[in-house]
């Protein structure tokens, strides 16, 4: 896969990257491809909704408890009858994608720079 275009870092600084802790997960309903509703505690900022195709590489039962990294400013996008109010960061695969994780130490809400 080839790079992307250069940016400005000044566009990076915009994205407000946080840790999270994912507190449960659950089936997104009548998707169509097969993704979770992620509830994840972003410590002060309260707890956020994302959608996220990843029920290839994980279970809903095995996410709760993962420490995360996330987008937390982009614009709400409605998916389906939930609205994705974060961007879970992970690498992806073609079709998998492996959730970037933090260290267990790290609290929900801190800024990742």
């Amino acid at each position: 896969m080839e790079p992307k275009a250069p940016i400005d870092p000044a566009d990076f600084a915009a994205c407000d990257l946080r840790a999270g802790t994912i507190l449960r997960a659950e089936p997104l309903e009548n998707a169509r491809r097969p993704a979770f509703v992620l509830h994840i505690d972003f410590g002060p900022l309260g707890i956020l909704k994302s959608t996220a195709q990843l029920t290839l590489d994980y279970t809903a039962e095995e996410l709760p408890g993962k420490h995360i990294a996330a987008v937390v400013n982009f614009p709400p996008k409605q998916v389906g009858p939930h609205q994705s109010r974060c961007l879970v960061l992970g690498a992806v695969q073609g079709p998998n994608v492996s959730l970037l994780e933090l260290p267990r130490s790290v609290p929900a809400g801190t800024p990742i720079s």
